[in-house]
């Protein structure tokens, strides 16, 4: 075992993470990927939609601003191309949605609607977070319950968040931002 600070060893240095979290993180930095190709003007989320069989059924990015819908958040368009890439009407089963960012409750609502059978999100939204920060609609669905796991690679994530809000609040506008600049929605400076 690796000493930590202090010099003593730290309990489970340098065993394997579990697989189901290595899976998680490898289709949270896709999600990260696509959140990079958001629109100038809108806060940067990627949402991707993963079929039962682990393959990517659909991707998206917020596009409210781009396409002056309020309901064209990532996981709303996600759900809808994987809806059609399925060609099943419209259940999701035995499917994740992964999302840079926790869903609101218009897109908890969705992804219940759609039966996906898992939602796995990286940052919290301490303001409209809708799977456990203001409401937890997936652990409250009388319906359907799929399994939820927040906070996968939540640096990565608020990082992305920070720097786009960041670079509003010093006047730098949203144009031009992209995904790329995104960070903080908590009021934090970025640690770089």
């Amino acid at each position: 075992m690796r000493p930590q600070e202090g010099g003593f060893p730290s309990i489970g240095a340098g065993l394997p993470r579990p697989l189901p979290l290595r899976r998680r993180e490898t289709l949270m930095r896709r999600a990260l990927d696509v959140a990079a190709g958001t629109p100038d003007g809108d806060v940067p989320v990627g949402a991707i939609v993963v079929g039962p069989e682990g393959t990517e059924l659909a991707a998206a990015t917020n596009r409210r601003e781009a396409d002056a819908d309020p309901t064209a958040h990532a996981e709303i368009l996600a759900l809808r191309r994987a809806a059609r890439a399925l060609g099943d009407a419209w259940r999701l089963t035995q499917c994740t949605l992964v999302v840079t960012l926790e869903p609101c409750s218009m897109c908890a609502g969705a992804a219940l609607g759609a039966r996906v059978g898992e939602i796995v999100f990286g940052a919290y939204e301490p303001k409209t977070g809708a799977c456990g920060s203001v409401w937890d609609l997936p652990r409250e669905s009388p319906l359907h319950r799929p399994e939820v796991t927040g906070g996968v690679l939540a640096p990565d994530c608020e990082r992305l968040m920070q720097r786009f809000f960041l670079s509003l609040r010093r006047g730098g506008g949203a144009a031009g931002l992209g995904a790329t600049t995104v960070e903080g929605a908590y009021g934090r400076e970025p640690n770089e």
